[in-house]
């Protein structure tokens, strides 16, 4: 670029080998950045966030509008509520703080390994039902020809979901569908263009209220592109929560308090320790407690009443959302999952095995899914709670090279597999003390994901 744009400013990027593209106020030179070129003020690094620059002059002015400075938490946070149990042995809590790398194990250590995960998995049901069904409501969108593979597998997976939902009877009205990991909201936009059609308001039409049906959305990133804000239905309500799952108390959550509507759990794809902690915060969700001092003594007809004799209401007996009706969440990236999050530590404990072992088949399990990758790929800083994009691939974990030595590609993925599903079935345990049935299904077929096991749960008869 010979010379600056015009209106734009006037200094010259050496790194970029053109002029600087921000635009300038009326009669100068240099946009603000830059402005020290022409005898600004000194520009600095932000105090709260050192990717952006501030006049030093008007430093006290930027810290109180500054969009890295820090919030007030809202009403429905609290630390680390879902995080898990405290009471875990430090022994174990010092294995959960340093991931266990493959590579740095011997073959000795990897086959004793594999001796405990053979162990674990006799006397369990390996086997994954093959459940692929689908929505009418997503056809249309399934077969138009502008959407490209990425979206076509997307939708898939949403279709199928839908499905189960409908299968298990909870795709219905008068219920608040609570999506972890929400992202764009795509498949809370499906359930409520699902429950929209006449087929539903004709079924659901002793439910009809103003506020029949809630969407919550739970995602812990500012996203863009989100489609929950074009719904401006009547009978609707959606409303996103920017939170991470750990730290939400779903008691808390004024949408749910005011109906108490009955409460369904959707997830497409919650990596790794997000699905532990959706699980916690959905079923671990405190209640109110029973109130313990006696009652007032109760007044004669004949007196008078006196407001301040008279019981005063205790608003946090009546606190706290409906009962869970059910779930259905996409799994993945069992690799990401730490033990101070796992819901199956109970599960795994029975069995002889503990926070050293979970860490170790945690690494494995990346085996179902990249088996065939080359070795030696340096993988990405591990985020156990990260909640993909949806179009980002699945990140891989580490192989190692004493693996590759005596175990074939497809034996490799055979481990995988089985660590996947020791995993899973720890979450089906925890599940079941809390009075759910729950099953892994093949809800897609592995040419649209690798990940395609769902999870779903209902209440069971006993409970």
């Amino acid at each position: 670029m010979a010379a600056p744009m015009p209106g734009r400013c006037f200094f010259f990027v050496e790194k970029k080998k053109r002029f600087c593209k921000m635009r300038v106020s009326g009669g100068k030179t240099y946009c603000g950045e830059h402005a020290t070129e022409e005898g600004g003020s000194r520009r600095i690094a932000c105090p709260l966030d050192p990717k952006h620059t501030v006049s030093e002059d008007k430093l006290d002015k930027h810290l109180k509008r500054c969009n890295s400075r820090e919030k007030a938490k809202p009403v429905y946070y609290v630390e680390n509520i879902n995080s898990g149990s405290g009471d875990t042995d430090e022994a174990l809590q010092q294995v959960t703080r340093t991931q266990v790398s493959l590579s740095e194990h011997s073959r000795t250590q990897l086959e004793a390994l594999l001796d405990k995960l053979k162990a674990a998995v006799t006397g369990l049901p390996c086997d994954v039902e093959d459940s692929v069904l689908s929505h009418p409501v997503l056809q249309e969108e399934l077969h138009n020809p502008k959407n490209g593979d990425s979206a076509h597998k997307h939708l898939k997976q949403q279709s199928s979901i839908l499905g189960h939902l409908e299968a298990m009877g909870l795709l219905s009205r008068g219920r608040c569908f609570v999506e972890f990991g929400a992202g764009r909201g795509k498949l809370s936009h499906w359930i409520h263009e699902a429950l929209k059609t006449d087929e539903y308001l004709k079924t659901d039409e002793h439910l009809q209220t103003d506020d029949d049906l809630q969407l919550l959305l739970v995602e812990r990133c500012s996203t863009r592109f989100k489609v929950d804000g074009k719904h401006q239905d009547v009978g609707v309500q959606f409303e996103r929560l920017q939170v991470d799952i750990q730290h939400l108390d779903l008691s808390k959550v004024p949408l749910l308090t005011q109906k108490k509507l009955p409460l369904v759990g959707v997830g497409k794809h919650l990596c790794g320790a997000a699905t532990d902690l959706a699980l916690r915060c959905l079923l671990e969700t405190p209640r109110p407690k029973p109130e313990t001092e006696p009652p007032r003594k109760r007044l004669k007809t004949s007196e008078p009443a006196d407001p301040a004799a008279l019981p005063e209401t205790d608003p946090g007996l009546d606190c706290g959302p409906g009962p869970v009706l059910g779930l259905a969440v996409a799994l993945c990236c069992h690799h990401r999952c730490e033990w101070r999050h796992y819901v199956g530590q109970q599960f795994f404990l029975q069995r002889g095995l503990g926070a050293k072992e979970f860490s170790a088949f945690c690494r494995m399990s990346s085996w179902a899914t990249c088996g065939l990758r080359p070795t030696n790929q340096d993988p990405p800083p591990p985020d156990p709670t990260n909640q993909r994009e949806e179009g980002e691939e699945h990140e891989a974990a580490e192989e190692s090279d004493t693996v590759s030595g005596f175990l074939s590609a497809a034996e490799r993925e055979r481990v995988g597999r089985l660590c996947k599903h020791l995993i899973d079935a720890g979450r089906l345990h925890f599940l079941k003390t809390k009075g759910f049935d729950s099953k892994l299904r093949r809800y897609v077929n592995a040419q649209v994901t690798l990940e395609n096991v769902l999870l779903t749960a209902t209440p069971s008869a006993s409970s």
